[in-house]
């Protein structure tokens, strides 16, 4: 009994050393090979199994690379975005709004990429935009959603307005004629709510940086500069003389896409991504795009505003020339145009074209409109963008309310600015 019970422990034992033998090279293996927690919110918005589909074809062709997806709505992943941030457990991968980045950057929490562009061989010139911070790059807008002028045809027609206004001179005309207030109809719309102040980025500052100029000098804010300030007066001369639909100042976007579906405005500044909503919500409604207006006398490419699907790589993980190689892949020409095609998004693969673009003559014309133009949102980037816009909302609601002259509403708001800066 001693006997078969030592040897019953030594056979134990051997089979304990070899499984241990058996796990260690195990473990050994699975640490050749990187797995990537990949953040976005970007799953959820496009057709079930679509982002899934893209990160099995990257696995394939990169066999050592595992990609575990975590998606969540957009206000969730952002919670989740600042807790890994803070505590330094951000994912691999990090789906990024614009309006993060300056935080993030300063945090120490996503990584720039810059060098993991040299190391890899990235070509950076076919990237559309680059975000970047203190001559560091962060950021790589992967699909965007361009802001143009809808327009509603059938009103503009009534109205005997021939052609899209190109400058701001035509479009005040074209609003003084699609203008009624017995019929509770308006020649344009415009959200400031404060509680939702990206009014201020899509609606108000977008004219500025149409005409191609900027609100920004040397990475400081300049909001008293003759553009703004002639934007400014723009919109103020548009509410005093009443064509602006009522209630701008409780308004947000969905207000005033709302209002466009039911005929109530005939032109709005608005995102592609809501072109099929608009369609379902009223599929009888005629409608086209133009690019934003410019200053009379403008002749060069128009700033276009646009939100993103943007893209980094957390500092702390320990693959990051893997992770930047899922990130290089999904800015690859033919996989970009796959995802924003699915996304119905523009590329940020300056060489990438989206399958709608054949299909859909909007689409079709907001490509052209595109490609003539420039990515433009200064507020991307900034440090605490969103109050950024709300701290000039305000001043802009006191402006519109007679309170103070456009200039004044552009100093107080520069003074503000600097502050948070």
């Amino acid at each position: 009994m001693k006997f078969e019970k030592s040897t019953l422990l030594l056979r134990s034992a051997a089979l304990a050393c070899a499984l241990g033998v058996s796990g260690a090279v195990g473990v050994t293996g699975a640490q050749a090979q990187a797995t990537l927690e990949f953040i976005q919110w970007w799953e959820p918005e496009l057709p079930d199994g679509a982002l899934r589909g893209i990160m099995d074809d990257f696995e394939a062709q990169n066999p050592d690379i595992k990609v575990d997806l975590v998606s969540g709505p957009y206000a969730t992943t952002r919670d989740q975005i600042v807790i890994g941030a803070a505590s330094g457990t951000l994912a691999d991968v990090v789906g990024l709004d614009g309006a993060w980045v300056n935080d993030l950057a300063k945090q120490g929490a996503i990584a720039g990429l810059d060098e993991l562009m040299t190391a890899s061989g990235f070509d950076s010139s076919e990237v559309a935009a680059i975000i970047s911070l203190n001559g560091n790059s962060y950021m790589f807008p992967v699909a965007s959603f361009v802001y143009p002028i809808f327009v509603n045809l059938d009103l503009l027609k009534e109205a005997g307005i021939d052609g899209m206004p190109t400058t701001r001179t035509e479009f005040v005309e074209a609003a003084r004629k699609l203008t009624d207030a017995d019929k509770n109809q308006y020649g344009w719309v415009l959200p400031l709510s404060l509680q939702a102040p990206n009014g201020i980025q899509n609606d108000v500052m977008s004219w500025v940086w149409a005409s191609g100029e900027s609100m920004m000098k040397d990475g400081k804010p300049d909001l008293t500069n003759e553009n703004v300030v002639g934007t400014l007066e723009f919109v103020q001369s548009m509410y005093d003389e009443g064509l602006i639909s009522p209630g701008a100042f409780a308004k947000k976007e969905q207000d005033k896409v709302e209002e466009f579906v039911n005929g109530r405005v005939a032109m709005m500044v608005d995102s592609l991504a809501h072109i099929n909503l608009i369609r379902d919500r009223n599929p009888d409604l005629n409608f086209g795009i133009t690019a934003l207006p410019a200053v009379d006398g403008y002749d060069g490419a128009r700033g276009l505003p646009y939100a993103s699907w943007g893209i980094g790589v957390s500092e702390h993980s320990e693959h990051k020339a893997e992770a930047f190689k899922l990130v290089a892949y999904l800015m690859s020409e033919e996989v970009n145009a796959k995802l924003v095609s699915i996304a119905n998004a523009f590329p940020g693969n300056v060489n990438a074209k989206p399958d709608f673009v054949a299909s859909d003559e909007l689409f079709a014309t907001a490509f052209e409109i595109f490609q003539t133009g420039y990515l433009a949102n200064e507020f991307v980037g900034l440090p605490v963008a969103e109050e950024l816009m709300r701290l000039l909302g305000v001043e802009v609601q006191e402006m519109l309310e007679g309170n103070q002259t456009a200039a004044e509403a552009a100093a107080k708001a520069q003074a503000k600015w600097e502050a948070e800066f």
